[in-house]
C-alpha cells in the first residue's frame, strides 16, 4: 500500500501467565506506547472484585494484551490477508480503550454524562475525538495511519454497534458469542479470582476455529469446548461478575459518582481517570461521595436488605423503567432512604438482574458447526443451551443494599406489601 511502513523494527516479548510468550512490534508497540493504552495500568480488570477474590487485580491492559494474542491466533487459523490480521490485531488492542474507572462498574454514568457506552468512547479514541478529555488526542490515529491502517476501520471494528466492518466474520472475531475478548478474559479472570468455572478448553477452540461462507463456524470435534465455554462464561457471571458484595461495591461507587454536585455535567472528566485517581476525586468532593469513597476504602460495604427473585408483567416493566430512567431511580432510593430514616446514598437499587440480553453480539444461535461439510446451528431455538445463553447474568432481578445500620429498618419496608413500588 502506498506511503505504508512498518512502525519501527523493534521486537519484545512480554510473559503473559495467560498465554505465555506475546510479541510485540512495529505498529503493536507503538500502540502500546501511547498514554491512553498505557492508562489502562490503571484500571482494574474486575471492577471491585477484589474485595471479594483478593487476587482479582490484574488490569484492562494485560486483558488487552491477551485479547491482542488471541485474536492474532484467530487470524491465523481463519486464514485472514495480512491487511485484515493488522486491522483485527489493532482493534484487538485497542478495544478496551473506553472503560472508565473501574471497568463496568460506571457504565450507567458514563451514558448519562457522555451519551455514550465504552465501546463508544474506545471508538472516540481510537479517532482522536474524546468526550471524556479536555482535548483531542491524536497518538492513536497518527500511529494507525503511519502503518497503513485507517483509524475509521479500525474504529467500527471496535465499536459492536457499527453498521460497517466487513467481512462480517471479521467483525465476529472480536464481537461473536466465541470471541478473541471472551476468550481470554474468561480465562485471566478466572486465573486471578482462583474460580475454576472459566477455565475454558481454549487450544480446542482455536484448534477447530474455521471460517465458512463468510461466518465463523467450528470443527464438529471443538463441540464440547464450545458447549464448555457457554457453561463457563455463565458461571462466571452468577460467581464473580455479579457476586452480591461484588455489586454492592460497584452500586456504591456507582452512587459516589452520581451524587457529586453538578453530576452528570460535572463528572465528564472522570472517565479518563484511573481508578486511583477517581477514588482521589470523589473522596475530595465531599458529601454523599466522600462517605460513599471512604466506606469502600475502609471495606465497610453496604448489605443487601431485600430482593425480587422474579418479576412479572406490569410490576417487571415499572422496574424495567428504571432502567432508562437513572434520575427517578435516584428519587426512589433517597425517597426509601428517608423513610427508614437514612440520608441519600443510604439506600441503593441494582437493577442488574432486569439488564436485556440475547442482543445481536450475543446471540449463540449463530455460533455454527461443521459437520460432515454441512454448518448446524445447535444452539438455535428453545432448549436448555439457549436458557443458558440467555439467562440473567444475576439470580435476583432487583436487588436492594442499604447501610448496615439501616439494613433492618429497609427490610421491614419492603416486606410491607408495595404493590410494585415504583
Amino acid at each position: 500500500m502506498p506511503g505504508r511502513r512498518r512502525a519501527g523494527s523493534t521486537r519484545k516479548t512480554i510473559f503473559d501467565p495467560i498465554h505465555g510468550p506475546i510479541s510485540l512490534d512495529g505498529t503493536s508497540l507503538e500502540l502500546v506506547a501511547t498514554p491512553e493504552f498505557q492508562r489502562l495500568w490503571g484500571i482494574r480488570q474486575t471492577g471491585f472484585a477484589h474485595l471479594v477474590f483478593p487476587g482479582a487485580n490484574h488490569t484492562r491492559l494485560e486483558h488487552s494484551l491477551g485479547t491482542y494474542w488471541v485474536a492474532r491466533e484467530m487470524a491465523g487459523r481463519v486464514g485472514l490477508s495480512e491487511r485484515e490480521t493488522e486491522r483485527l490485531a489493532a482493534g484487538a488492542l485497542l478495544h478496551d480503550l473506553g472503560h472508565g474507572p473501574f471497568s463496568h462498574t460506571l457504565d450507567g454514568p458514563m451514558q448519562e454524562a457522555l451519551g455514550v457506552d465504552h465501546e463508544g468512547l474506545s471508538r472516540a479514541r481510537i479517532l482522536g475525538t474524546d468526550p471524556a478529555g479536555t482535548e483531542a488526542s491524536p497518538h492513536v490515529p497518527d500511529v494507525l495511519e503511519r502503518a497503513g491502517l485507517r483509524p475509521r476501520e479500525v474504529a467500527d471494528l471496535v465499536d459492536a454497534h457499527a453498521r460497517s466492518g466487513r467481512p462480517r466474520f471479521l467483525r465476529e472475531l472480536l464481537h461473536g458469542a466465541v470471541d478473541a475478548d471472551r476468550v481470554d478474559y474468561l480465562q485471566r479472570d478466572a486465573h486471578y479470582t482462583g474460580v475454576a468455572h472459566g477455565a475454558v478448553d481454549a487450544v480446542r477452540l482455536l484448534d477447530t476455529l474455521q471460517a465458512v461462507d463468510d461466518r465463523v463456524v467450528f470443527a464438529e470435534k471443538g463441540r464440547s469446548a464450545v458447549e464448555g465455554f457457554l457453561v463457563g462464561r455463565a458461571l462466571m457471571y452468577a460467581t464473580v461478575y455479579y457476586h452480591k458484595t461484588v455489586r454492592a461495591a460497584e452500586s456504591m461507587a456507582q452512587a459516589a459518582v452520581e451524587r457529586l454536585p453538578g453530576f452528570p455535567a460535572a463528572a465528564r472528566d472522570l472517565f479518563a481517570l484511573t481508578d486511583g485517581d477517581l477514588l482521589v476525586r470523589l473522596r475530595a468532593a465531599g458529601g454523599v461521595s466522600a462517605d460513599l469513597t471512604s466506606a469502600l476504602l475502609e471495606r465497610r460495604l453496604y448489605k443487601r436488605a431485600h430482593g425480587f427473585r422474579s418479576l412479572a408483567g406490569s410490576s417487571r416493566e415499572r422496574w424495567r423503567r428504571l432502567l432508562h430512567a437513572p434520575e427517578d431511580r435516584r428519587a426512589l432510593e433517597d425517597r426509601i432512604a428517608a423513610e427508614v430514616g437514612g440520608h441519600p446514598g443510604s439506600v441503593l437499587l441494582d437493577l442488574g438482574g432486569l439488564e436485556p440480553r440475547g442482543d445481536p453480539a450475543d446471540d449463540w444461535g449463530r455460533v455454527g458447526l461443521e459437520v460432515d461439510g454441512e454448518v448446524e446451528y445447535p444452539f438455535r431455538g428453545s432448549g436448555p443451551w439457549a436458557e443458558l445463553a440467555t439467562r440473567p447474568p444475576a439470580d435476583w432481578a432487583v436487588t436492594v443494599y442499604a447501610e448496615a445500620r439501616r439494613r433492618d429498618a429497609t427490610a421491614r419496608w419492603f416486606s410491607r406489601d408495595r404493590r410494585g413500588v415504583p
